[in-house]
């Protein structure tokens, strides 16, 4: 199997068009799954093991990314779902093993720079729904 390059992980959003525009600037994407876990160990548990409850956990999906501030299209629909805190479409593209569509929150939008470099922003988004997954 061949290396994957970073640079080709994409986060995108939907526009009021129906199509799904690259947020733009990012650096970093990470795209994180979590599931937790319900114990039902007691005092018949197998010499104290700790026992987990098969699916009965909460799921959910986090997206989050860093980069350079551009002030594109993208970063305005961010900032604007952001404000009104309302559910958006966006997909996480990892090539050659699939592409997580769903509705998230953007929950954390950061600004920052310093006085001679550049400005960047840091943002995370949570599953607000079951994401779909199509393997490449």
């Amino acid at each position: 199997m061949v290396a994957q390059s970073g640079r080709n992980m994409l986060v995108k959003i939907k526009n009021s068009e129906g199509n799904f525009i690259t947020l733009a600037g990012l650096r970093t994407k990470t795209f994180k799954l979590n599931a937790r876990t319900v114990d039902i160990t007691d005092s018949d548990s197998a010499m104290g093991w700790k026992e987990l409850l098969p699916g009965a956990g909460v799921k959910s999906a986090e997206i989050s990314g860093a980069g350079i501030f551009r002030n594109t299209a993208s970063d305005v629909l961010a900032r604007t779902t952001f404000f009104e805190q309302s559910a958006q479409d966006y997909q996480f593209i990892i090539p050659d093993f699939g592409v997580i569509e769903g509705k998230f929150l953007l929950t954390t939008l950061s600004y920052a720079g310093s006085y001679q470099g550049e400005a960047n922003y840091e943002l995370t988004l949570m599953s607000a729904g079951a994401p779909s997954f199509s393997p490449a």
